[in-house]
């Protein structure tokens, strides 16, 4: 779809500066892209450059996760409850999201759960690098969400990552972190390829 800010202006009933503001974010997050003289466009879901998203997801989940077990094994078990009791809330919301058939709050529990992970990593720098992706990605996973049929399958897999973490054990949880994303991955690029 081609964006032309006057128009887009005209439609929200406000001037072409924040709108040009907007376009230069969306840009930069990957969601709008340039074509010359033509102008700008909504960026197409291509499937090599989800693949490319989700390898930089890929690293940045594993390294948060890692980093976590880290925390828990110099603290005393306080930080261990904490997520825990933090997760199994979101569990419940991001259960009962997907049972409604409410894509959007699904996608944005499933993106909080990565981002509890991301600060109980102790490393704020993760979170701020993950938010380009996830920008990019949480338009790729509303649009064909409710194709993907992984929702229940999502909250399980947070459930072991958590049980992996809890126990400490990080080659479990690197394998069980690494095969969340591979199969959010696989999930969404069969899921566009059908739709």
């Amino acid at each position: 779809m081609h964006l032309v800010q006057e128009e887009l202006a005209a439609q929200l009933e406000v001037s072409r500066q924040p709108v040009q503001h907007a376009m230069l974010l969306l840009k930069a997050d990957g969601l709008v892209i340039e074509h010359g003289a033509r102008g700008l466009y909504v960026a197409p879901m291509e499937p090599e450059n989800i693949v490319h998203h989700y390898q930089i997801r890929l690293q940045l989940d594993r390294l948060a996760a890692a980093l976590v077990i880290e925390r828990l094994k110099a603290e005393d078990g306080g930080l261990g409850e904490q997520l825990k009791k933090q997760v199994e809330a979101l569990t419940v919301k991001g259960m009962a999201a997907q049972q409604a058939g409410d894509a959007a709050e699904a996608v944005r529990l499933d993106m909080e759960f990565h981002s509890l992970i991301y600060s109980f990593s102790g490393n704020p720098l993760i979170a701020s690098a993950a938010e380009a992706h996830w920008n990019f990605l949480r338009r790729v996973m509303l649009s064909i969400l409710l194709h993907a049929e992984r929702g229940p399958q999502v909250w399980r897999e947070h459930q072991e990552i958590l049980a992996c973490l809890l126990a400490q054990d990080a080659a479990a949880t690197d394998q069980k972190v690494t095969e969340h994303i591979l199969g959010a991955q696989a999930a969404l690029l069969k899921a566009l390829g059908q739709h």
